[in-house]
């Protein structure tokens, strides 16, 4: 008995056609039949048939199905939304770090108080004159002058406040320039590589190896820096940045090969924002301590050059004030003494403030304390803990 389809006839199927036309399992024959109506049907209606086949998209969807990747949440974010979330990381939660922890409270009130002697204190005090009073007041004796008075009869306190400002514009200038210099140089070494590297870091090792101090005293010599404060912190903050560059670089390299990092990268985000918004806020409680640390070295540098009559006496100060109590011989005269510590006293407070202050800010960048705190801040301790419980976590980080 011979097969129909043994011959040569118009009937014969190729091999591949015989494949397409054998029913799927699960359709069968129905699902067979329905493929080829939909062949012949129009668009329109081979969509609507249940047993048409559809594209199917690379996320495992199919077309004209809302893909699960593309909902987005459906309470959309209002502007009030957005700065009260802004007032509560910003603000409030940083409030409640620094208030939890003594150092950062004693700290705060210190730098809080020399700046707002420094800023509004020029204005209600005035400034003192020579024989304004008698030479050599005691503290406490007058009020009038609470500090007690020089050798000339001139307001220690006045002096104090005055000198403030000098110094506050000074801290302020080269505290900025020796940290933006330093965290720019190494950020940029250690993320790029390569000769970029090579040569930063070679500039960085020359700066590092002069003799800071020296190198100060022979610029502020050779140069007409005259008696601005803010050419003075600048100065100042010359040879102080090679040390955090290098610091910042090594830990660069550590941070360049994280996985956000790659991410970031991956996106095609620009290096200029992957370094300043991606890396360089990771090391923001590093770079706190080290501004503190610099405001530091500006202060005692600044006071140190003009003890030593290097700078000009033009404008009054703390280094000036020492400079005139030691030639009169203040220092070991128990009539005067309290003109020599007066300043002393006011460069020490200053001093222990500022480390206060920037030992308290590390915790204020701690991503972990920082969101514990902000949902604390929204009137609910995170897990069920109370607010006691969670202020006493918080403290011991």
């Amino acid at each position: 008995m011979t097969d129909e389809t043994d011959g040569d006839g118009p009937d014969r199927t190729d091999h591949a056609e015989a494949l397409e036309s054998i029913p799927s399992r699960e359709g069968g024959a129905d699902a067979a039949a329905g493929d080829a109506a939909a062949e012949t049907a129009p668009e329109s209606t081979a969509a609507e048939r249940p047993g048409a086949r559809e594209p199917v998209r690379a996320d495992g969807g199919s077309v004209g199905v809302e893909s699960p990747f593309e909902v987005v949440s459906s309470v959309e974010e209002t502007r009030l939304d957005k700065l009260r979330k802004l007032y509560d990381s910003y603000v409030r939660a940083p409030f409640f770090i620094v208030w939890t922890d003594w150092r950062a409270r004693i700290g705060f009130t210190i730098v809080f108080t020399y700046l707002l002697m420094g800023i509004v204190g020029p204005l209600v005090v005035e400034p003192t004159e020579v024989g304004e009073a008698g030479a050599l007041a005691k503290p406490f004796q007058n009020w009038e002058y609470p500090l007690g008075t020089d050798n000339m009869g001139r307001d220690l306190f006045s002096q104090v406040v005055f000198s403030t400002t000098e110094i506050l514009k000074m801290v302020f200038a080269g505290a900025l320039a020796t940290v933006g210099v330093g965290t720019m140089v190494g950020a940029v070494a250690g993320y790029k590589g390569g000769w970029v590297d090579t040569v930063l870091s070679s500039v960085t090792d020359i700066f590092i190896n002069l003799p800071g101090f020296p190198t100060v005293m022979v610029l502020a010599l050779l140069l007409p820096i005259g008696s601005n404060p803010y050419t003075v912190g600048l100065l100042l903050s010359i040879a102080a940045w090679g040390g955090l560059a290098r610091a910042i670089r090594s830990q660069m390299l550590t941070l360049r090969g994280e996985s956000f990092v790659e991410a970031s990268r991956a996106m095609g985000i620009p290096s200029r924002d992957i370094v300043f918004k991606e890396i360089v806020p990771h090391l923001m409680p590093f770079v706190v301590i080290n501004l503190t640390n610099a405001a530091r070295r500006v202060i005692f540098s600044a006071v140190g050059l003009y003890y030593l009559g290097i700078l000009p006496f033009e404008n009054l100060n703390w280094g000036i004030t020492l400079n005139q109590a030691y030639g009169a011989g203040a220092h070991y005269r128990p009539g005067a003494l309290h003109w020599f510590l007066t300043p002393m006293i006011a460069i020490v407070v200053f001093s222990v403030g500022l480390i206060l202050l920037g030992q308290s800010l590390d915790r204020v960048f701690n991503p972990r304390v920082r969101a514990r705190h902000e949902k604390r801040s929204g009137d609910m301790a995170p897990d069920g803990e109370s607010d006691e419980e969670l202020t006493g976590d918080v403290g011991s980080v």
